[in-house]
């Protein structure tokens, strides 16, 4: 087909990079390897409209040789970033190597995001792989990203998902794909830790620097800014995982690569959403420690944030065994802030208002008897928020009968009316999520003949996680237990 570049430049895109300007260890310059035949299979108007892009005059032949990397827009500037990472508590020297940033788009609020194609071939650092992704993996990054900005969960985002024409060999032979992912920058725990393997300060300093430019502006006149950027990101990633466990949410793969410092949820390789209350629940098919179980993610965010601090030892204090120190203590601030964080959240689960010493006690009683029953996590919450609880039968349970009463004595001292609790368990408790099944029922039928019917359908529901309706019935059911244990996989 001929390529309308004048169709092309009606998008609207508007790119500063500045990420291309920093020393050149951190990246390369490099450009997408160009695909047969591209075809636009998802496009996220919404998120187009939030970038300030207007596809109405542009083919989708056109756009997808724009989201293929085919065509690069104006003013972008591809390069593979670089960064290092503990993955699974090992550490490797990594980089982009499957991934090209072509730039930073600013749009009409003046807000910077970052447009990455994801399985756009290989780069220098692809480590003998082809740089390319399944369709299937694009899809899942795609449909549970945008159900987790729906969630009111930081969060990169998708804008759009081609295939490419061409198949990706794995075990077997997939539909190659590309995804559009759009970040507020892709500053990882890994980018610093390659900053400082390299050994040279003046990287580490200029690094500092644009990391405080680009997310905590607010900073930027601090006398320490080495101390005040983990103070920040200690803080962000704290709010993070409180995020996830109030949803129950496994990322599944947090190594520090994949950790950022704007405190945006990154990398939906082998996530998922827990359906029985398991604290020990794992279903990533890597994880055979269950280092990245749903109990496990508070305290693995604590040691990934202790693996950002050391790379910034050299910058805290002039005195190592001092810095050290200090860094020590900031961390350790995590503990303390979760405690509270997560507590006030749970309150928020389960519609109270102010402190009660027996609080605790009450939110851990229900989740023990949550455990010892297998209630469905997302569904006990939906119940306690209606009034005919009592008439499901997984609730007709005298340890569950008592602890209710105990909650409706507590909500009294909240001192304020019923519906009042319940509107604040509404904004915390979604009625709906992406359940498992689901996405692989639908990535299994967008794998088959590319049908997309369920894709579509699941990616509607998923963008109103908080509304009851009664279209979602469907969509809240928990999977039928058939003795077989769910597993996610990476799709590298």
């Amino acid at each position: 087909m001929s390529i309308k570049i004048s169709e092309i430049s009606k998008i609207g895109w508007k790119f500063d990079n500045t990420y291309v300007r920093l020393p050149d260890p951190m990246l390369s310059k490099f450009s997408p390897i160009p695909v047969k035949f591209p075809k636009i299979v998802a496009l996220n108007q919404t998120l187009a409209n939030e970038l300030g892009l207007d596809f109405s005059s542009v083919s989708n032949e056109n756009l997808a040789y724009v989201f293929s990397g085919n065509v690069l827009p104006k003013g972008s500037k591809s390069i593979a970033q670089a960064y290092a990472g503990h993955q699974f508590g090992h550490f490797t020297m990594l980089g982009d190597g499957r991934a090209i940033l072509i730039g930073e788009h600013i749009n009409k609020k003046n807000k910077r995001f970052d447009i990455q194609f994801k399985g756009s071939g290989v780069t220098p650092y692809s480590r003998n792989g082809d740089g390319r992704a399944a369709l299937g993996p694009m899809l899942r990054e795609y449909i549970v990203s945008e159900a987790m900005f729906c969630l009111n969960i930081p969060t990169t985002r998708s804008l759009a998902v081609v295939t490419t024409g061409e198949n990706v060999i794995r075990d077997t032979s997939l539909i190659g794909a590309i995804l559009t992912r759009v970040a507020s920058s892709h500053l990882r725990v890994g980018t610093f830790q390659y900053a400082a393997m390299l050994g040279d300060l003046k990287i580490l300093k200029t690094l500092v620097d644009y990391a405080i430019d680009r997310h905590y502006p607010n900073l930027k006149d601090e006398k320490n800014k080495a101390l005040s950027l983990l103070e920040a990101v200690v803080q962000k990633q704290t709010e993070l995982v409180v995020n996830w466990m109030r949803v129950g949410f496994i990322h599944g793969v947090m190594n520090t690569d994949n950790m950022t410092i704007s405190g945006e949820t990154i990398d939906y390789g082998p996530c998922a959403f827990m359906d029985i209350y398991d604290p020990e629940t794992v279903f990533s098919s890597i994880d055979h420690q269950g280092r990245y179980a749903y109990m496990n993610q508070p305290g693995i965010t604590k040691w990934n944030l202790f693996r950002f601090a050391e790379t910034l030892i050299p910058l805290i204090d002039g005195n190592e065994k001092k810095s050290i120190e200090i860094a020590q203590t900031t961390v350790n601030k995590f503990s303390i802030l979760y405690e509270e964080y997560w507590l006030n959240m749970m309150r928020g689960k389960i519609g109270l208002f102010g402190n009660d010493k027996e609080d605790k006690n009450l939110i851990n009683n229900l989740l023990l008897w949550m455990k010892k029953n297998k209630a469905d996590y997302t569904n006990t919450f939906y119940s306690l928020m209606k009034k005919k609880i009592k008439e499901d039968k997984v609730f007709d349970n005298f340890e569950f009968i008592n602890w209710y009463k105990k909650w409706e004595i507590r909500l009294e001292k909240n001192k304020r009316t019923l519906e009042s609790s319940f509107n604040l368990m509404k904004k915390n408790n979604p009625v709906v999520i992406p359940r498992n099944y689901k996405v692989e029922e639908a990535l299994d039928s967008a794998n088959n003949n590319l049908n997309l019917k369920l894709f579509d359908s699941l990616f509607e529901v998923s963008q109103k996680p908080y509304t009851d309706r009664s279209e979602i019935k469907n969509y809240q059911k928990p999977p039928i237990a058939n003795g077989k244990i769910y597993k996610t996989y990476c799709g590298t």
